[in-house]
């Protein structure tokens, strides 16, 4: 099944909050911060029965559809006031803050509870309320599997370095790039090992720039990167520095080693650029030049 035909559904039962400690409460909730399905995105499930089970299964209170997905997948359990996130024994593993958890773990607040393809964010605290409206603003400018920025949070920044960078005449560079043979690592692999590459490869590249630089996930596995005050030598340089690390980085999922490399595209400011989309053009026409050249090549 490829990714655009897996879908997710999520069910729930309503049923009364549970009491601690003779307090009336409930609102201990999970959010979905990514899917592949995107009317989900953002949708808040209260932790409102314990056990509450999540797979496959229509017996399941949160009900997921997917290869990748067990019939009976985990289960969240209370005991006193804590939340417990357990795996029923499933084929794929469940994983929270993205380390697959033996039988069981503890959550706390602002965990990452993933199974399959979708992760949730649990939430629990005084002000759920508040932290759910924040995750929901946040959503709007971080992609949730990869902790990088939104398309559009990049579009938006770029158009204001654009502006910047012609008021006070300093360089601006932008760079383009894609994980090469993506779809074979999703075919040979599955998906939730390109999930964990998409992650990896997020990860090498924000230990790597600096705090004014917009690094977002493009779309797919297509990244870019917005480089203020840099020269297309500085972009270069940095494009090289990246490509060459993810080329020599170990990508191990499940005792598996996967060879990961990317295509670079980089492109700078000039006086014939009238918005940024001529920029990314540019920097995209690039992108296809390495790629058709052999892939795993910086072109500028």
């Amino acid at each position: 099944m490829s990714e655009s035909e897996e879908k997710t559904r999520v069910t729930t039962i309503v049923q009364k909050p549970l009491a601690r400690d003779g307090v009336y409460k409930g609102t201990d909730c999970l959010v979905v911060i990514y899917t592949k399905e995107p009317t989900l995105l953002g949708k808040r499930f209260v932790l409102e029965t314990s056990p509450m089970r999540i797979g496959r299964g229509g017996e399941n209170h949160i009900v997921l559809e997917g290869d990748s997905v067990s019939r009976r997948h985990a289960h969240l359990e209370q005991r006193t006031d804590k939340w417990f996130c357990v795996d029923d024994g499933s084929t794929n593993g469940t994983y929270v803050n993205d380390d697959q958890i033996g039988r069981e773990v503890q959550l706390t607040n602002g965990d990452r509870v993933k199974v399959g393809p979708t992760i949730f964010k649990y939430l629990s605290g005084e002000d759920v309320e508040a932290q759910y409206h924040e995750e929901i603003y946040r959503m709007t400018i971080i992609d949730g599997l990869t902790q990088a920025h939104v398309k559009r949070y990049l579009l938006e920044s770029l158009e204001k370095e654009i502006i910047r960078a012609r008021r006070h005449s300093r360089p601006l560079s932008f760079l383009m790039f894609d994980i090469d043979h993506f779809k074979k690592i999703n075919d040979v692999h599955g998906h939730l090992a390109g999930d964990f590459v998409l992650k990896e490869v997020a990860r090498i590249v924000q230990g790597r720039i600096r705090r004014d630089e917009v690094f977002a996930r493009y779309g797919g596995e297509e990244f870019a990167i917005v480089l203020p005050e840099t020269g297309l030598e500085g972009a270069k340089a940095l494009a090289e520095g990246l490509r060459e690390k993810i080329e020599t980085s170990r990508f191990v999922f499940q005792n598996e080693l996967i060879r990961v490399t990317v295509s670079v595209g980089v492109s700078m400011l000039s006086d014939q650029d009238r918005t940024s989309l001529d920029l990314i053009k540019h920097a995209d026409e690039r992108l296809y030049d390495a790629k058709r050249s052999g892939r795993n090549k910086v072109m500028a």
